[in-house]
Order: C-alpha cells, then structure tokens, then sequence
C-alpha cells in the first residue's frame, strides 16, 4: 500500500508537468519510481499514463493540434528509431547524453538570451526534430527534448504547443505498449499500479490544462527553455555521477 501511494504520487507530480508543458514528466517519473519500484516495472507504467494523458488532451484540445507538424514529427521519428536501437548498442551512452546535454543547455540558453533568433514559419525541417526524436526514443527513452526545442522554434501558444505534442506522443506511446506486451514486460504487477495511479493522473492531467491556459505565450517559453536546461543538468549529473 505504501509504495502504491507512492508510485500514485510521483505520476501526479510528473503529470502536472506533462500537462502542463506537454513533455519532461519522463525524467521526473522514471528516477524516483526506480527508488521504489523495479524500472522494468516502471516503464510501463509510465508508457499507460502517457497514452491516458495524450488521449484526454487530444479530446479535449484537439481544435488546437498543428496537424501536419503532429504527422510529420510522428512519420520522421519511426525512422530514427531504428538507428537508435544501433546507438544504445554501440555508442556509450555517456558520450551521447553529454553531447546531447551540451546541445539542450546551449540551444536553451541562447533562447532565453535572444528570443527572437532563429523561428521557423513552416514545417520543412519537421522532420528532422522527429527523426531526432526518434533516435534519442529508441536509444533513451528521451523523444521530448527534440519536439520542445522544435515548438519553441515554431513560437507555438502555449495551447498549441501542448496539444500538439500530444498528438505525438499518443501514437507513439500506443507503439511502446506494444513492445512492451511483446516482450512480456506488460504485467499485472504493471496493471496495478497503474490503476492505483489512474485517479491522480487524470486530475493532475486537467489541473495542468488550467495552469497551461493561464500561462502567456512569451512566459509559457521562458518555462520550457528554463525546464530543457533542467533536463540538461539531469542528463549531466547522469553522467558525471
């Protein structure tokens, strides 16, 4: 009972976040469920919340889904995956998260310096930051950095860019179940601690849509840059620990 409240507590928590920005609930959720939980029981889990969050905000938010950026970032990143399947297996991964962390906080912190540099006003590149997403998913686990950089490129509102990135991310966590169901890590175990969860995530999932919708669109960035420098700093004490 103890570790299911916890477990219940710790998706609220990461929910408000994903709700709230549309992404990094993953590097909030995944390191302290591994303090009470298996990971390969958290993963799961934290797959089901991720379709049980996309699904309500694509309902209930699906006038504000940018279409062809949803279906461009979700095509491109089927392809990445496989090449980040051959990463994890022949690149160290402290190599990559280093890189990677470097790229965030530099991308990051120059925005937040000279906001205005650098926009794109079309879809053209779309599916590069999804083939990216797609590499750094399948290796990692890690598909949101590349798509928040990608809405903060865009000056998507702060609706847009939530809902938008749901779009992504359902087909995409509906794709990770699966292979969680064909390799047998889909369990009971996983089942009841998602229920456990369930309650907790759909109101945090609604509780992040006000503070979304209270957010200005030039302070709703200033968040997402400051929350990819964070993950940044995470990925960096990943490594260096």
């Amino acid at each position: 009972m103890t570790i299911a409240l916890a477990v219940a507590a710790i998706f609220f928590l990461a929910t408000v976040i994903r709700s709230t920005f549309g992404f990094g609930e993953a590097l909030v959720s995944v390191p302290l469920l591994a303090l009470v939980i298996p990971v390969q029981v958290a993963a799961p889990i934290a797959v089901l919340a991720s379709i049980t969050i996309a699904l309500i905000v694509v309902v209930q938010d699906r006038q504000h889904i940018h279409l062809r950026s949803a279906g461009w970032l979700a095509f491109s990143t089927l392809f990445g995956i496989p090449l980040g399947l051959a990463l994890l297996r022949t690149v160290p991964e402290t190599a990559v998260k280093m890189i990677l962390a470097l790229v965030i906080a530099s991308f990051s912190t120059y925005s937040l310096i000279r906001p205005r540099t650098g926009e794109l006003r079309d879809d053209k590149l779309a599916w590069l930051f999804g083939f990216v997403a797609g590499i750094l998913g399948g290796a990692y686990g890690m598909n949101g950095p590349p798509l928040a950089i990608y809405g903060a490129l865009r000056g998507w509102t702060p609706g847009k860019f939530r809902a938008t990135l749901q779009a992504y991310f359902l087909p995409a966590s509906i794709a990770g179940m699966i292979g969680y169901a064909v390799t047998g890590l889909w369990t009971p175990v996983v089942n009841r601690f998602y229920l456990w969860s369930l309650p907790g995530v759909v109101a945090a999932t609604f509780l992040g849509r006000i503070l979304n919708r209270r957010l200005a669109a030039g302070r709703f960035l200033v968040y997402v840059h400051a929350g990819l420098i964070g993950i940044a700093a995470i990925l960096l004490l990943q490594v260096l620990k």
